[in-house]
C-alpha cells in the first residue's frame, strides 16, 4: 500500500490556525477567499495602499459597505494578522473601528472592517491635499477629532479587560465616518498586556518614523509603556493644528522649520499664532489649548508626559488654566513614512 503524503502546512498558516483555534469564540465572521472576492467585486474599487497590503471597498449581502484589507502574502510570520484580530476583536468603542470579519484561506489573509466614508485623517489635514476648507474641517471639528481619538486611546489603555498599546497612532490610521467622528484603526503593531503592567518589553522599535517615542528607540530615555502612545498622539495633534507634517517649509524660505519648535516659541512669547483658517478668538483659544496639550504629550521623558486620561481632562478645561510645558529636548526627527518593526531593526 502506498501512503498518501500529507501536504506540509506553511508555518505562518499553522501559527495563525493555532491562534484561531485558541480563540474559537471570536465574535467576527470567518470568510473564505472566494467570498472576499465576491464582497469586493473582484477587487474593483481600491481605496488605498499601506505597508502591509491594499484596501478595497466592498459590499456585504445585507447591503452594508465595508473596507477589506488584503494582507501581503508572506510579508511576516502572521504577526500583523494575529495582532489585528486578537486586539480589535476585544474592543467595542465608538472611537475604535469595528472588525466585521477576517479571511485566512491558505496563504490568503484579509480583514473586513466597517466602511468609513470620509477616509483617513491624513487626507484632510495636510495642506497639500487642500481639502481642509472644502470639507469645513475647521478648528472646532479638529478639536472634536482630537477629543475622540483621546477617548479611543483611553479605552484601549484603561477600558478593556486587557491593556492594548497601539504603537502606530498617526493621521493615516485615524478613520472618519460620515459625521467626521474619528475611529482608531490598524492594530497590526499593537501589543496586548495586562492592565497591571506599567512597562512593556518589545524587541526593536515599532511604529512610523516621526511618531515613535524616544524610549521606543532607546531605553536610555525610559521604559516603553502606554506613554509611548501618548507621544505619538501628541505629534499627531501638532500636525493637525499646523495642517502639515511636523517638518515644514515656507515659514522661513531659507530653512526647514520643525513645527513643534515653532509653535512652542510662539506660545512662550505669547505671540499670536496666525495659522491659516483661524477665524476668531474662539479658534485661537482652541488652537492654543490643543498646542499646549500636544507639547505636554511629546515631552522627551515618558514620566513627564500625562496619561491619556489626564490629556482628556486638559483638553476639556479652559486654556487659561493650562501651564506651558518645558520645551521638548529632541530636535526634528525624520518624518519619512517608513514602517519600523522588530523585523526591520
Amino acid at each position: 500500500m502506498y501512503r498518501t503524503r500529507r501536504k506540509k502546512q506553511n508555518p505562518t498558516n499553522q501559527r495563525i490556525e493555532v491562534f484561531l483555534k485558541k480563540h474559537g469564540a471570536l465574535q467576527t465572521k470567518r470568510y473564505g477567499y472566494s467570498e472576499i472576492k465576491k464582497v469586493t467585486n473582484c477587487f474593483r474599487n481600491k481605496l488605498g495602499q499601506g505597508g502591509f497590503g491594499s484596501v478595497y471597498k466592498g459590499k456585504l449581502q445585507d447591503g452594508r459597505y465595508v473596507a477589506v484589507k488584503i494582507l501581503n502574502e508572506l510579508k511576516d510570520d502572521g504577526e500583523e494578522f494575529i495582532n489585528e484580530v486578537a486586539s480589535i476583536s476585544r474592543t467595542s468603542h465608538v472611537n475604535i473601528v469595528t472588525l466585521l470579519g477576517f479571511c485566512c484561506d491558505g496563504s490568503k489573509r484579509a480583514l473586513v472592517y466597517e466602511f468609513m466614508s470620509n477616509g483617513s485623517l491624513e487626507k484632510l489635514i495636510y495642506q497639500e491635499n487642500s481639502l481642509i476648507t472644502h470639507h469645513q474641517l475647521d478648528y472646532q471639528m479638529l478639536y472634536h477629532i482630537v477629543i475622540g481619538v483621546a477617548r479611543g486611546l483611553e479605552y484601549l489603555h484603561k477600558g478593556c479587560n486587557t491593556r492594548i498599546l497601539h504603537f502606530d497612532i498617526k493621521p493615516h490610521n485615524i478613520l472618519l465616518d460620515e459625521n467626521f467622528n474619528p475611529k482608531i484603526s490598524d492594530f497590526g503593531l499593537a501589543k496586548i498586556c495586562s492592565r497591571k503592567e506599567s512597562m512593556v518589553s518589545i524587541f526593536g522599535a515599532r511604529g512610523t518614523a516621526g511618531y515613535i517615542a524616544p524610549e521606543v528607540f532607546s531605553r536610555n530615555f525610559g521604559v516603553v509603556s502606554h506613554k509611548s502612545d501618548v507621544y505619538s498622539y501628541g505629534m499627531m495633534v501638532l500636525e493637525m493644528i499646523g495642517g502639515r507634517q511636523n517638518t515644514m517649509t515656507g515659514v522661513d524660505p531659507s530653512s526647514e522649520i520643525y513645527f513643534p519648535d515653532w509653535i512652542y516659541n510662539r506660545l512662550e512669547s505669547k505671540q499670536e499664532l496666525g495659522l491659516q483658517n483661524m477665524r476668531n478668538i474662539s479658534d485661537e483659544k482652541l488652537v492654543r489649548k490643543m498646542a499646549i496639550v500636544g507639547l505636554w504629550c511629546i515631552q522627551t521623558h515618558p514620566s513627564a508626559r500625562p496619561a491619556i486620561s489626564k490629556v482628556l481632562e486638559m483638553l476639556e478645561s479652559k486654556v487659561e488654566l493650562l501651564q506651558i510645558p518645558p520645551k521638548p529636548l529632541l530636535s526634528c526627527p525624520s518624518t519619512s513614512p517608513i514602517h519600523l518593526s522588530s523585523e526591520t531593526l
